[in-house]
C-alpha cells in the first residue's frame, strides 16, 4: 500500500486546478502586459484571479499580489516593515522561537543590518503568548511577524488576539499563513493582519505560486525589479497557468473546508489513538488548538532518519523533526523551542494527511510504527542504555 503522508511538506494537485490550468498553457498563452487581444484576454483572466483571492479571504483586489510562494512572500513582507520602520527610526523587530526559516533567515539577515530581533518563548505546548507580544514591544518596534500554524507541529497561534494588540500599538503585522491557508478559516480583517504570505501548493494548488496580502495604504518594497507587473511591485511575466490554479484549488479547498477538516480531525486521532500508546514516545503541540491533519511524535532511542526510510519500505511516505544539514545531523528547532530533548528530538516523526488519505491508510500507518520503532530500538545502543538505566 502506498500512503502519502507528508502534506505539510506539499500536497497532491487537484483535478480541478489542473484542468482550471490547462487552457492557460495551451490556448489562453497570451502575456498579460502585451495590448493586442491575445494579451488583454489573459490579463482579463488574471484581474478575475486577483478578485477571486481577495474575496476567499476577505482581502480587497488590490491588496493582492502574486509571488512565487511563502518564502518570497515572508521575505518581502518582512524587509517592507523593515523599511517603512527604519525610515522612521524604528528597527526592532518581534517574532518566535520556532517560526519557518524564510522568516528566521530574513531576521538574521536584517539583524546584519542593524535591526534587533526578539524572539519569543512558544513553551511546550508550542503556542505564543498574546501578551508575551505586548510585552516585548516597544516605541522602536516596527514589525510583529507571528507564523498562524506551525509546520511542524500544528499549532494554531492567537493570531486575532496579536494582530489586535499590534493595532492598538501601531506596529504592523505580519502572518506567515502558509500551513493554514485551505485548511482552517482564514479572514485578514478577522485576524487583524496588515499582510499575509501564502503558497498554492500546501493546499491542492501547483508549485511555484503564492499569494501576499498588503493592507491598503502600506508601501510594499520591491523585492524583483524589472517591468511593471502587479502594479510595479513584483517583476516579472505572471505565471497564469500556476495562477489560475491556484485559485481553482483554494476555491475547492474553502468550499469543503468544514467537511475536509471533519474527516482529516477524524484520520489524525485514529493516529492518535492507535501510536501514543507506544513506550516512551511523545506527542508534540497542543492538540486543542492545531490544525486537523498534523501529528507530531517522538520516540525515544531511534533516530527519525531511520524511521522515515523504514516506513518509506513499507510505502509510507512522511518526514521528521531532523534535517541532515553539511553531513551534521541537526534537531529539529521547533521541537527544542518546545523543550524537546534533544536526544529526544532526534527521534521525531511528523504525520500530515490530507482528505485524500484513507482510514484504511492510517491502519497501515498504525501497524507500521510500532514494529518499525521496536526494530530499531533492538539495535539501538541508546535504547538499550535507556532501558538499562530503569532498571
Amino acid at each position: 500500500m502506498k500512503v502519502y503522508a507528508d502534506n505539510a511538506a506539499t500536497t497532491k494537485l487537484s483535478v480541478n486546478a489542473l484542468n482550471a490550468m490547462m487552457p492557460f498553457m495551451k490556448e489562453i498563452y497570451g502575456n498579460p502586459s502585451s495590448l493586442h487581444t491575445a494579451g488583454q484576454q489573459a490579463k482579463e483572466y488574471l484581474e478575475q484571479a486577483r478578485e477571486d483571492i481577495a474575496d476567499l479571504i476577505g482581502a480587497k483586489p488590490r491588496e493582492i499580489y502574486f509571488t512565487s510562494g511563502g518564502s518570497e512572500g515572508d521575505n518581502q513582507a518582512i524587509r517592507t516593515a523593515a523599511y517603512i520602520g527604519a525610515k522612521k527610526g524604528k528597527k526592532h523587530i518581534i517574532s518566535s522561537k520556532f517560526e519557518h526559516h524564510a522568516v528566521l533567515h530574513t531576521l538574521s539577515a536584517l539583524e546584519k543590518e542593524g535591526f534587533s530581533v526578539t524572539l519569543l518563548d512558544v513553551y511546550s505546548v508550542g503556542i505564543v503568548k498574546s501578551e508575551d507580544v505586548e510585552n516585548a514591544i516597544t516605541e522602536d518596534t516596527c514589525l510583529v511577524t507571528i507564523m498562524t500554524a506551525n509546520n511542524e507541529i500544528g499549532t494554531v497561534q492567537p493570531i486575532a488576539e496579536i494582530g489586535e494588540i499590534c493595532r492598538k500599538k501601531g506596529v504592523l503585522f505580519h502572518t506567515d499563513a502558509v500551513q493554514a491557508v485551505g485548511h482552517i478559516p482564514v479572514h485578514v480583517n478577522d485576524m487583524n493582519v496588515d499582510m499575509l504570505s501564502a503558497s498554492a501548493h500546501k493546499f491542492h494548488g501547483p508549485k511555484g505560486i503564492g499569494f501576499l496580502y498588503v493592507k491598503s495604504g502600506i508601501p510594499l518594497k520591491n523585492m524583483i525589479e524589472g517591468g511593471a507587473q502587479e502594479r510595479g511591485k513584483r517583476a516579472g511575466t505572471e505565471n497564469m497557468p500556476a495562477i489560475i490554479g491556484m485559485v481553482a484549488a483554494l476555491k475547492e479547498a474553502v468550499e469543503h473546508l468544514d467537511e475536509n477538516a471533519k474527516k482529516i480531525s477524524a484520520m489524525r486521532d485514529r493516529l492518535i489513538d492507535g501510536l501514543q500508546g507506544i513506550e516512551r514516545s511523545r506527542i508534540n503541540g497542543d492538540l486543542s488548538h492545531h490544525l486537523p491533519g498534523t501529528l507530531n511524535m517522538c520516540f525515544e532511542g531511534i533516530e527519525g532518519e531511520s524511521l522515515l526510510l523504514l516506513l518509506d519500505m513499507r510505502g509510507i511516505c512522511a518526514s521528521s523533526g531532523s534535517a541532515c544539514t553539511s553531513g551534521s545531523l541537526d534537531p529539529s528547532h521547533v521541537l527544542l523551542s518546545i523543550g524537546v530533548p534533544v536526544e529526544i528530538a532526534h527521534g521525531s516523526l511528523r504525520l500530515s494527511i490530507s482528505e485524500y488519505n484513507t482510514m484504511e491508510e492510517m491502519e497501515h500507518i498504525i501497524k507500521s510504527v510500532p514494529e518499525i520503532v521496536s526494530y530499531l530500538r533492538s539495535i539501538s545502543p541508546v535504547w538499550e542504555k535507556i532501558t538499562s538505566e530503569e532498571k
